[in-house]
């Protein structure tokens, strides 16, 4: 994919975010059957950052609160772009 088809396809696939920017949802760029790394690789070199969520407040069992202190291992499932990203 070419840098035009990877900006259409942000543009037509994202949504507005609170931040004034756009959020693309990580599920979305899977289901549109693109070249998943080639778009990957656009939005990090346009500044797009996975969006963070708050630590999980649910506790599980006697030692849930071990299984919060590690790291997730899933990948992110949205991608904020600043205002700029899109042309």
């Amino acid at each position: 994919m070419d840098e035009s088809e990877i900006n259409a396809l942000v543009t037509r696939l994202s949504r507005p975010h609170s931040s004034g920017g756009v959020v693309i949802e990580r599920a979305a760029i899977l289901a549109a059957g693109s070249d998943f790394p080639a778009v990957m690789d656009w939005i990090t070199a346009h500044a797009g950052t996975p969006e963070t969520t708050g630590p999980s407040t649910r506790h599980r069992g006697l030692h849930g609160s071990h299984l919060d202190d590690r790291p997730s291992a899933a990948p992110p499932v949205r991608f904020v772009l600043p205002v700029d990203a899109l042309d």
